[in-house]
Parts: C-alpha cells; structure tokens; sequence
C-alpha cells in the first residue's frame, strides 16, 4: 500500500486540535459549574494541557480539589491573586498561558463585568487580560436569561473577535422550570472548544445557511420489518453540529440516529425521519433558502417491492422478496439547485477507488465528495473513527487522516470554508436522464 492509499500524505489533515493545547477552564457562579469536572476530565484524556480558574461563588458549586486532582495542575483561586509566592501576578500569566479561555458556566453577573471591563475578580481580570480565543458558554435561570439588561450585555459580548458563543440549552433548570438555559452538555462543549481551536474563535461560515442529511433510512416490508443498513449517523450530524458550531445556520434532516450524543442536536434545527421518500422530501422543502447541503445520510439503495399494513406470516413472506430502487436523492436534489448553491457528498466505498468516488460525483453532479473506506477494522460505521480523501471534480484531492467524526468534520470544513461564501459554480449541473 502507498503512502498515498494509507493516508499519510504529506498534506493530509492534522488529528485532533485539542492534542497538546493549553486550555484554561473558567468557572463562574452557578450550579451549572458542578459539571466542570466531566469537562476536564475529557479535555485532559483528549491530551489537552488543562489548568482551571474558579469565581468566587463558583468555588461554592464545584470542589477545587477535584479540578486539581482531574487537572493536574493546581485550581486557581481568589485568595491565590495576591499571593506573595507567585513571582507574577496571577491574571497575566493565566492569561498568557493559555491558548483558548472557556467560559463555562458564565453567569450573568460575570458576563456583565466582562462587557464593561470590571476587572475585580482573578476570572475576570485574567479573560480580560488574554489575547486567546474564547469560548462563552452561559447559564441561568430562564427569566434571568431572557432580561433585558443580560440579553444586551450577550449581544455585546458576542461582537467581541475571536469569541465563539455557545448559547444555552433548553431543558429543565435547576429551579425546577422549563426553558431556556442550561449549560450545554461536556460533549456539546467539547466539540465547541474543538471548533475555537480550528478557527482561532472566529466564526468563519457566519453567513452561511445549510442544509444536511444524516443517518441511515428504512423500507418498510411490514410493521416488524425493513431493509436499512448500519450507519448511526454520527458522521452527518458532526458535519451539522461543526458548521452551527463555526457559525452557520444549520438544518439537519436525519434517519434514525444511534451513537450520537443527544447534545449535539440542541444547537441544530433537526427533521426526523425515517423513509428515503420522507428524506427527499423534506430536504426539497428546504433546499432553495440554503446556500449549501451536505449528503452525508446513508439512504437505503432499495426498498420492499410489496409492503404490507400488517405483519407477514413467516411462512407467507414473499421468497425471493422483489425489491424497487429507492431515489437517488443525491443527483435529484442536485438538478434542482441553482448555480450559487454548493453540494458536498459522501462515498462508502470499500477501499479508495478515486475514480469511482469520482464518477459518482460527476453523475450526480456534486462539488465535492468524500470518499471514505469501509470494511476495515475499527472504521467506518457507528462510534468509530473515520478518514478518506476529499476530492474536487477536476482531481484536486485532500487527504484526512483516521480520527474522530466531529474532528473529521471539522477539518473538511476548515478546507473549504474559503470556497463557501462566495461559491458560484461555473457551468450547469448535470441533468438526471
């Protein structure tokens, strides 16, 4: 096998962006806080290099000595700004340490001494004092949320640059209602500090409106039965959740989903469904307000030739079963999309057979396609890793390397995000004969 076909190139895509980086972890006052330490815990296993600032009303929700102990390294405290051991003052060389600043969880009265320069805790003084990423992650109780002064002093905050928001969650609150405001889960989060590491905090498909397809389909032969296939979907909805994450406005239209973390839909408008029918549906619906989609679900090749309202006897089952192709959603879709409107594809195949992958893409008239081997150990379908090759029609190619989906993810659009916004293809799509 070549270098080339084992995915070592020279030009393949780095591996995961947390590997090695110094994160500092902040903490503000809320019972949110008491999930720091999952965070931590996952950063460090990530092989993140993690130190841990606490607010004063923080240190009441959440131990020290746990994020210490999960840490590594000492949590740094209020009583510890003055201390006359430390040779600096303790804001500046956190804040030059680090190579991004989460916020999380940030309450409201530390979003307020940030929007107005209030330096008179060691957090505040030491985000104020950093010139790395951020990532701003609130929570509170709804109404809190929802006030004037907070929602202002949000928007504020996030015109800072190099900020990446991570708005909160709706779910049940810690006062027991409803709404608006929780913290985002550790896995939502950590795919957000993901996202700020690739970009550097800054928001590079804001603008951008697109559409996805994730997830396996079914064909119903009866009720109990159906023909599908083992994909969990977690590839499509990373492709989703990285792009909400770096600032587009994203749709996502999924099949049955499994091995997908159920925070990574929060951020998402999301359309279940379950038949290819339904997903070529659905996606039309929404295909002519989106600069771009992305065809990452794995629809079923064909469907049941006879179906039944009720279960088949086993004995009455129709042997050979006649089967019917389902849509090529793919080509359909794409002869409907006009001339600024991009499509990015996705090929399982087993092996990479670049001409292949490229004649799919050509038949179907996409911009792009993914051609990712199945069939090998540890790869491919459900939570396990992903890699392959992202080729251009005129042969361009760009290798990705064995990793995680949400990092794969992450990196395919690190590659085109330069060709998004003002993307204009340059002759007509083919037409389905």
């Amino acid at each position: 096998m070549t270098k080339t076909e084992d995915l070592t190139s020279k030009d393949r895509t780095p591996t995961d962006p947390i590997v090695g980086r110094r994160i500092l972890v902040a903490g503000c006052g809320s019972i949110a806080a008491v999930k720091l330490p999952r965070l931590v815990s996952s950063l460090v296993q990530q092989g993140a290099q993690v130190r841990c600032v606490l607010s004063p009303k923080a240190e009441q929700f959440v131990s020290p000595l746990a994020l210490a102990s999960l840490s590594r390294q000492p949590c740094n405290l209020e009583a510890h700004q003055c201390d006359p051991c430390q040779p600096r003052p303790l804001h500046v060389a956190l804040a030059e340490w680090a190579e991004l600043v989460v916020v999380a969880p940030l309450s409201a009265t530390t979003l307020a001494q940030l929007v107005h320069g209030m330096a008179d805790t060691l957090l505040s003084s030491t985000v104020l004092a950093t010139q790395a990423p951020l990532l701003a992650a609130p929570a509170m109780n709804t109404t809190m949320w929802d006030a004037p002064a907070v929602q202002a002093n949000w928007q504020a905050l996030c015109r800072w640059p190099r900020l990446l928001p991570m708005p909160p969650a709706r779910g049940l609150l810690a006062c027991d209602s409803r709404g608006m405001g929780r913290l985002p889960e550790p896995e939502l989060l950590l795919q957000g500090i993901r996202a700020a590491l690739a970009t550097g905090g800054v928001a590079d498909l804001k603008g951008l409106r697109i559409l996805c397809s994730a997830g396996p389909t079914r064909e119903f032969l009866d009720p109990v039965r159906c023909l599908t296939n083992p994909s969990s979907g977690r590839m499509g909805v990373a492709m989703a959740l990285m792009a909400a994450l770096r600032g587009a406005a994203v749709q996502l239209v999924h099949g049955p989903l499994s091995n997908v973390p159920a925070s990574w839909l929060d951020p998402l408008d999301t359309c279940p469904v379950v038949s290819a029918a339904e997903m070529g549906a659905a996606l039309a619906r929404r295909l002519p307000q989106v600069h771009g989609l992305v065809m990452a679900a794995a629809v079923a090749d064909h469907a049941p030739g006879v179906t039944t309202a009720v279960k088949w006897a086993k004995d009455a089952l129709p042997n050979p079963l006649p089967l019917q192709d389902t849509p090529d959603l793919s080509a359909t879709l794409a002869a409907r999309t006009r001339r600024d409107q991009w499509m990015l594809g996705f090929a399982a195949e087993h092996g990479l057979d670049r001409g292949r992958a490229l004649e799919k893409l050509r038949r179907k008239g996409l911009d792009w396609i993914v051609l990712n081997p199945v069939g090998l150990a540890g790869r491919g379908f459900g939570n396990q890793p992903n890699g392959g090759i992202l080729l251009w029609a005129d042969g361009r190619e760009h290798g990705l390397a064995s990793q995680d989906k949400a990092t794969m993810a992450g990196a395919i659009w690190s590659v085109l995000t330069g060709e998004l916004h003002q993307f204009q293809r340059s002759g007509p799509r083919p037409t389905l004969a």
